[in-house]
């Protein structure tokens, strides 16, 4: 009972400190970017920036000779209050600066980053619309064009299917036929 009480005496200074710090660890974290290659594609996530007039904030990718902001690709910040974001695709390999700044003028950060070459290309899909009535029907598989023995030889099979089923059934004993 008594190293119970010695612990709670020890641990309540130790908490009085951890706990301004821990509250204060996220506000901290949470200026800055956060920057991220993905073979050709280039993406920045900050939560530094406030809407502002409708708007975010603008991203730029700067490459080696460009010195100002206005010079890189430029994309609008798009996300929430959470966090914002802004994403680059089909960049050439090289050493490139991404920049944010948020609509009221502040810039969050920007960071160095270095895009490798793609050692396999993305699959591209072609975009399919899906039908506005629900399912389409038709014929689907059954258009299919057979030629003239196919259905010589079909036609010869149903037929003598059914000549043996009337042999058949004229075999069969009187007592059991059912009309």
């Amino acid at each position: 009972m008594r190293y119970i009480r010695l612990l709670s005496r020890s641990a309540a200074p130790l908490a009085a400190v951890a706990l301004p710090l821990a509250l204060a660890g996220p506000a901290a974290a949470a200026a800055g970017i956060s920057v991220s290659t993905s073979g050709a594609n280039v993406s920045v996530v900050t939560s530094a920036c406030a809407l502002n007039n409708g708007t975010w904030g603008t991203a730029s990718l700067l490459g080696a000779q460009q010195t100002s902001f206005a010079q890189g690709r430029q994309v609008a910040l798009s996300g929430t209050t959470v966090s914002q974001s802004a994403a680059w695709s089909a960049v050439a390999p090289g050493t490139y600066t991404v920049a944010v700044q948020c609509s009221n003028g502040v810039l969050a950060g920007s960071q160095v980053v270095n895009v490798s070459a793609s050692t396999t290309p993305a699959p591209t899909r072609a975009a399919t619309s899906a039908p506005s009535r629900g399912v389409a029907g038709g014929l689907g598989g059954a258009t299919r064009d057979y030629g003239t023995l196919t259905l010589g030889v079909g036609s010869a099979l149903v037929g003598s299917a059914v000549i043996a089923g009337a042999w058949f059934l004229r075999r069969r004993p009187k007592a059991y036929r059912r009309y």
